[in-house]
């Protein structure tokens, strides 16, 4: 029986890392198991297509109101607060311009860079005048909205205001849509320009939260996702041979997790344009520049992934021979793999400590890491030392050759020790962010 060392030096049986003792040639799944999958599959297909971010259980919805709660809030003051100046300028006036100004331009001046800002605001103002004139003298009716919308884009090329362009006539059309009939034009006009005063003033007062939280979650996120795949990967491979359809089942969870790249590239994108001109920055951790070079390497790993299910894939196609030396490999593959699995699942805890500030949970998480990639590499090194002749089995020489590099290239990128990949320390006294080697990180302890 072959015997892997860890990087203690301890040895450590294939057999006592299998989760069963099913082994032989020829296994594949149960009956109808297969169509069962691949029935799965297409029905989480058809809802990715139809409801891309569809939530798949119900714990799900508080964790999704969490980080719009304070702008549900911020929306909601702001349009109280321009309702009630609105109401002492002109009371006794039931007229609902300024609430609706004043949330539409927090909602625009919160978002994007302060030009872009400025750039939204004027698209509503211009959207919300040109509506304000139309029904001084008219009023809903189809020629008033196509006139509406028509001056509306006309303005917005005038004006240059580019991708913004839209947000002119769906301004307009919400005003025409409540403005009270018998309401003069100049009230409507100031009370326009009181709720736009009002979001301006709330913007600057109020700023939007940057959402470092967020970000940080979703790169941690990624992060145990591909120690989820690893893992399950592993645990097949120390029972019997992949089917096509458990390969298959697993390419398309690399979609879904190049997905969840995307999107967390898209939320530190938030985090750097939300910074901007922003007073919290200067009391908030610049963390985005760190978890862009984290997702980089979990998107570097996630391309070694995907190499291994190529690997996989093939070997799946092809017909599995009773074979003490296949039934061996396949076993050190599944060591190997669950231990690149657990230095992912400890690399995304790592991540989400750092920005949560936790110095424990921090040391603790880059400590499993680094034990992770050990054990990983120990594995490794035994594995290069497995006497395969690629005369007799050259499909076992390739399948060991490939798989090997694909796990080499993920330990690459979670190995701390050669270069530190994440650095979300707290400012110090300057506000700066110290950027530390990892033999610092070492003395801090």
């Amino acid at each position: 029986m072959l015997e892997l060392r860890d990087a203690h030096g301890s040895s450590r049986p294939l057999h006592g890392r299998a989760r069963t003792a099913e082994e032989g040639g020829g296994v594949t799944m149960r009956p109808g198991e297969g169509r069962r999958l691949r029935a799965r599959l297409r029905i989480r297909r058809v809802l990715d297509w139809i409801w891309p971010s569809f939530p798949t259980t119900w714990a799900e919805v508080p964790a999704r109101l969490r980080p719009g709660a304070a702008q549900i809030l911020r929306l909601t003051v702001a349009a109280v607060i321009a309702y009630l100046v609105a109401d002492l300028v002109s009371p006794g006036l039931l007229d609902l311009t300024a609430p609706l100004t004043a949330l539409l331009v927090v909602q625009a001046s919160t978002v994007g860079t302060l030009r872009m800002g400025l750039v939204r605001v004027g698209a509503v103002l211009t959207g919300v005048l040109v509506a304000v004139v139309v029904t001084s003298w008219t009023g809903l009716s189809w020629w008033s909205l196509a006139l509406v919308i028509a001056a509306s884009l006309v303005l917005a090329k005038v004006f240059r205001l580019g991708d913004q362009s839209l947000e002119t006539p769906i301004s307009a059309m919400l005003i025409l849509a409540v403005a009270s009939p018998g309401l003069g034009a100049e009230t409507r006009v100031v009370n326009t320009l009181i709720g736009t005063a009002v979001g301006i003033v709330f913007s600057l007062v109020v700023p939007v939260a940057i959402p470092n939280a967020q970000a940080g979650e979703s790169v941690s996120r990624v992060a145990r996702s591909q120690g989820a795949l690893l893992a399950e990967i592993a645990q097949t491979l120390a029972t019997r041979p992949p089917a096509r359809e458990e390969v298959g089942a697993w390419v398309d969870w690399t979609d879904h997790l190049a997905r969840d790249t995307a999107d967390a590239s898209s939320a530190l994108e938030t985090v750097e344009r939300t910074r901007v001109l922003n007073p919290l920055a200067l009391a908030t951790a610049t963390v985005h520049p760190a978890l862009r070079g984290a997702l980089d390497r979990l998107d570097r790993c996630l391309a070694a992934e995907r190499a291994l299910l190529v690997v996989l894939a093939r070997a799946a196609s092809r017909p599995v021979e009773d074979d003490g030396a296949e039934v061996e490999l396949r076993r050190a593959f599944a060591v190997v793999l669950e231990d690149v699995a657990a230095g992912l699942r400890a690399f995304g805890d790592l991540v989400r400590a750092e920005y949560d500030g936790t110095r424990p949970d921090r040391e603790s998480a880059r400590d499993r890491t680094l034990d992770s990639v050990r054990e990983a590499r120990a594995v490794l090194t035994e594995l290069t030392l497995l006497d395969l002749d690629p005369r007799q089995r050259p499909d076992l020489w390739m399948l060991q050759g490939s798989v090997l590099a694909a796990v080499e290239h993920v330990l690459e990128q979670l190995d701390l020790e050669r270069e530190a990949p994440v650095h979300l320390l707290r400012p110090d006294a300057t506000g700066m962010i110290p950027v530390l080697s990892p033999a610092r990180l070492r003395r801090r302890r």
